[in-house]
């Protein structure tokens, strides 16, 4: 299994979700890879957001060394589910397909927990420590639904 997270910079939400799916990952002993981009390209070569890093380091998670990238079209070969962090992201995915039948592995995240809505994790980048914490837990409870659902598909 290969999962791609992507938000719009890839310096907020998508690399702490990367990092939340890999400890889960890991945790689990599962043979599944994770990775995360950005829809734009105006942080390219950056690291994460030091909000990002520094609520995954209270929480023992390591996300100091994620330089940020961004989504490219042949990604949609490279992984088996795209999960888009917010609905902007998910139509934003769009313009990357060639072929309309791509978008079938993309995914709004969110739907995971609640499948009749269109809702976006919230973009902490203009927030406080606070909204960071937050985005921290609801990203945890996502990646802990994404795991359950393709390690025992039903």
């Amino acid at each position: 299994m290969k999962i791609l997270m992507v938000c719009l910079g890839n310096i907020c939400r998508s690399p702490m979700a990367e990092v939340i799916m890999r400890a889960i990952i890991d945790r689990e002993g599962l043979d599944w890879e994770v990775d995360s981009a950005g829809t734009e390209s105006f942080h390219i070569g950056k690291p994460a957001h030091s909000g990002t890093i520094k609520v995954c380091q209270i929480n023992e998670l390591d996300a100091s060394t994620h330089i940020a990238r961004q989504f490219k079209s042949n990604d949609f070969e490279s992984y088996d589910v795209i999960y888009a962090l917010a609905t902007d992201v998910y139509s934003e995915i769009r313009r990357f397909a060639k072929h309309p039948e791509q978008m079938s592995k993309v995914k709004l995240i969110m739907k995971e927990l609640y499948p009749d809505r269109n809702l976006s994790v919230k973009d902490p980048y203009y927030g406080t420590e606070k909204d960071f914490h937050q985005v921290y837990e609801v990203l945890v409870n996502l990646c802990e639904t994404i795991m359950l659902k393709y390690r025992y598909p039903k």
